[in-house]
């Protein structure tokens, strides 16, 4: 009797290899890919597609660096017209008309009191080297050295620029408290809370036994993204203006997250009016291709030449993707889009958290959307926030990429949804995007019916100089891999969409008129 052979093992996917080389090969460093198992090789709009073929909406925007979302044309055109130029890619800091295109671009866009009376460096490529330069430009115009910031930032990782995000343990910078109305650490909230973080800040800079001397520089985010997407109150804003100028201080204000549109005003500072002395900005005035540059009043100017300086400084191609970036959200009115549609998006959101226990808070600004994750069966403290859920949160970010969503973590426990969507994204992708969180947060909670690991909002580090309650957790989202791992997050437990979502013939649009499927939506599709 012939012997039975056995079939042949196939193959894994080409995909599976991939990844699988990444953890061998990468630094343990890397984030994304943790909580992010897919391998993209094609992308348009609001849309990736993975090599296994599946499509997935992406609101995570390379971090918001995507205004136009992925390879939109203009962006695209831009760069094959420096390519079929024959122009130079690399020229250090020498003049280009590529890069003057860019400035001036650039300066229409920025309240006339800067633009008018402003100088722009351009620093290495990504935002942290932005920060950096602003600290730098700020000491040498001052000839101070300290810095204050604020509980919760995040302003980079390179060493200073980490240093003066929250949690970092260095003395050189006074943390500050930021008005936060869920856990306001004064136990208050609202414009009480905003109005007393304000008085504690003034105090400190005024009180010659507070310990901290004069600093070289404020820096603030208008929102604070990877913090946990938590708006600054325009009368707060305006009040450290007012705080800052009356004593000298430079104002710095980090837009590299919350620039171009992405708020519902060109720079969020136009919400409120504020003309700080420093403006960071990075990811989406490149276009998608790496730049960072600051912006900043001329009577700060005081570096000799060759004191700041760097390499890539003169990216040609990223240059003229963020001029056609810059341009197209201008004259296409995106940052009023921004502004309409995410305030229909954030009340389908709060029509979510009245229904699931689990969202304690709803916050938000145009296009950058976050829903903080609480446990439900805990009493809430005397203010009412309950505590962080961080492993619920994790578990909704594996059922929204099971259904074919991107969603990124943050905030100081790693228990803040966030979205941050494409400009470009349209009213039916919005509808869809919020169909498949909707999904997906209804199974994240039933999955968390049996208990969620709560954190409390009073549990953090100390953050805040003394401030009561304040949380100094770093805000940025690298510094919450461990909190994902921990809440099972890591690439061999994160699912992506199956052959049950495949066949949903549900689709919608991804923008260049092609068809999404929308795995796991909620009509007829199980979780």
């Amino acid at each position: 009797m012939a012997l039975t052979q056995p079939l042949p093992m196939a193959p894994p996917p080409a995909h599976e290899g991939i990844l699988r080389r990444q953890s061998l090969r990468e630094s343990a460093a890397r984030t994304y890919a943790r909580s992010l198992p897919i391998v993209p090789v094609r992308a348009r709009g609001l849309t990736i597609e993975g090599a296994d073929g599946r499509r997935y909406l992406d609101c995570l925007s390379g971090a918001g660096t995507l205004a136009l979302g992925h390879n939109h044309p203009v962006v695209l055109e831009a760069i094959r017209s420096v390519l079929d130029s024959g122009a130079p890619l690399h020229v250090l800091d020498l003049a280009t008309p590529v890069k003057d295109a860019f400035v001036t671009e650039l300066f229409a866009t920025l309240p006339p009191e800067l633009a008018d009376h402003g100088r722009i460096q351009f620093c290495g490529p990504a935002g942290t080297d932005a920060v950096e330069a602003a600290f730098k430009l700020v000491r040498t115009a001052t000839g101070r050295d300290g810095l204050a910031a604020f509980t919760g930032a995040y302003h980079g990782m390179t060493a200073g620029a980490l240093a003066a995000s929250g949690g970092a343990q260095d003395t050189s910078v006074t943390r500050l408290p930021y008005p936060y109305a869920y856990r306001c650490p004064f136990g208050t909230g609202g414009e009480q809370g905003a109005e007393l973080a304000a008085r504690w800040t003034a105090n400190v800079l005024d009180d010659d036994k507070s310990g901290v001397a004069r600093p070289a520089g404020m820096i603030l985010e208008p929102v604070q993204g990877e913090g946990g997407v938590i708006p600054a109150p325009d009368g707060w804003l305006r009040r450290m203006r007012e705080i800052t100028a009356a004593r000298g201080i430079p104002l710095i204000v980090d837009e590299v997250q919350t620039g171009v549109g992405r708020t519902g005003a060109f720079w969020a500072v136009g919400h409120s009016g504020v003309v700080p002395d420093v403006l960071v900005l990075s990811k989406a005035i490149g276009g998608s291709l790496p730049l960072a540059v600051i912006v900043y009043r001329e009577e700060l100017d005081a570096w000799r030449p060759g004191a700041h300086a760097g390499t890539f400084r003169g990216n040609q191609l990223a240059m003229a993707a963020g001029a056609a970036t810059l341009a197209y959200v201008r004259e296409n009115d995106l940052a009023r889009r921004a502004g309409e549609l995410g305030a229909r998006m954030t009340s389908r959101l709060d029509a979510l958290a009245a229904e699931h226990g689990c969202v304690g808070d709803v916050r938000g600004r145009g296009l950058m959307l976050g829903l903080e994750l609480v446990d439900p069966d805990t009493a809430p403290d005397p203010s009412g926030a309950r505590p962080a859920a961080p492993a619920l949160a994790a578990a909704v970010q594996r059922e929204c990429l099971d259904r074919g969503l991107i969603v990124e973590l943050g905030g100081r426990h790693g228990s803040v949804v966030r979205l941050l969507p494409p400009l470009t994204i349209t009213d039916e992708q919005a509808d869809a995007v919020l169909d498949r969180l909707a999904d997906a947060l209804a199974a994240g909670a039933r999955l968390g019916a049996g208990g969620v690991s709560g954190v409390s909002g009073s549990a953090g580090a100390s953050g805040g100089a003394g401030v009561p309650g304040a949380v100094g957790v770093p805000g940025n989202a690298e510094s919450f891999g461990a909190a994902r791992d921990a809440g099972g997050a890591g690439a061999a437990g994160v699912g992506v969409a199956g052959p049950e979502q495949e066949r949903d013939a549900e689709s919608a649009p991804d923008g260049e008129g092609r068809a999404v499927p929308r795995q796991g939506s909620s009509s007829g599709v199980t979780p």
